[in-house]
C-alpha cells in the first residue's frame, strides 16, 4: 500500500503534525527521514524492513553510509541522510550527559562550549545559562539575536528563563563579533541591572562572559561583578 493510500491521520509526517512525534512508531520516524520509497515498496514498508534487519534503533545508529546503501530502497542519498541523523542524535546525547555530569567551576569551563558555537557569528546573541544547586547546566536558551542593549535584554526575560527552569543560580553570556572581548559600557550597564535585580529574587548572577572569536572575558575574573 502506498502512502498517498493511508488514511491522513495514519501517514508518518500528518500524524507526527497531529499527534506529535511520540506517537509515531520507530518505523514510521525512519519513514519520514527517507522520505520515499520505491516502485514496488512504500516507505514506510522499507523501513520497517531496515528496523527488523538490524533489529532496533541502537544498532541501527551505528551503521555506516556503506552499510546502510545494502539495504533495499536505499541509495546514497538517503544512506547520508541516515547517518547525518543518527550522528545528530549522538551529539545531542553526548551534550545532555556532558551538562548532567559536570559541575561549573570556572568561566574557561563555559568558555569551552560556546567558543566553537559562537566565534564565527556576525551577530551578537545573549545567552541564559541556568544552573542547579550543584552548579551543573540544566539548560540554556538564547534570549536575544542583534545588538545589544537595555531595550533587548530586559531583566524580566532573564529571569523568566531562570525562574522557569527552577534555577539556582544563572551566568550570562554573549558573544563581540568584532573579535574584542572588551566589555562596552552597555554591557557593564546592563550586567549591574541583572545582578540588582537577581539579588532581589534571589538568584545569583555568577558571572558575565563575553565570547569573542577564540577568547573570552569573565566579568568575575575582571572583578567587575
Amino acid at each position: 500500500m502506498k502512502i498517498k493510500d493511508l488514511p491522513l491521520d495514519d501517514r508518518p509526517r500528518e500524524k507526527l503534525i497531529l499527534r506529535g512525534p511520540q506517537s509515531l512508531s520507530d518505523s514510521e520516524l525512519i519513514a519520514i527521514i527517507l522520505r520515499t520509497g520505491t516502485k514496488g515498496k512504500s516507505v514506510v514498508q522499507i523501513s520497517q524492513e531496515i528496523i527488523k534487519k538490524s533489529g532496533n534503533l541502537a544498532s541501527l545508529a551505528v551503521k555506516t553510509v556503506s552499510a546502510f546503501t545494502k539495504d533495499e530502497g536505499i541509495g546514497k542519498d538517503k544512506a547520508a541522510t541516515l547517518a547525518a541523523v543518527f550522528e545528530i542524535a549522538k551529539r545531542v546525547n553526548a551534550q545532555i550527559k556532558w551538562f548532567s555530569d559536570v559541575k561549573i567551576t570556572s568561566p574557561e569551563e563555559v568558555a569551552k562550549i560556546f567558543i566553537p558555537l559562537l566565534k564565527d557569528e556576525i551577530k551578537e546573541h545573549f545567552f541564559v545559562l541556568c544552573l542547579n544547586s550543584a552548579n551543573k547546566i540544566i539548560k540554556y536558551e538564547n534570549i536575544s539575536i542583534g545588538n545589544l542593549n537595555s531595550s533587548v535584554v530586559h531583566p524580566r526575560e532573564v529571569f523568566k528563563v531562570a525562574i522557569d527552569n527552577n534555577s539556582a543560580n544563572i551566568i550570562v553570556l554573549h558573544n563581540h563579533p568584532s573579535g574584542n572581548p572588551e566589555p562596552s559600557n552597555e554591557d557593564i550597564s546592563i550586567t549591574k541591572k541583572l545582578v540588582e535585580s537577581g539579588k532581589i529574587l534571589g538568584i545569583e548572577i555568577f558571572d558575565h562572559i563575553i565570547i569573542a572569536g577564540n577568547q573570552y572575558l569573565s566579568f568575575v575574573e575582571k572583578r567587575l561583578i
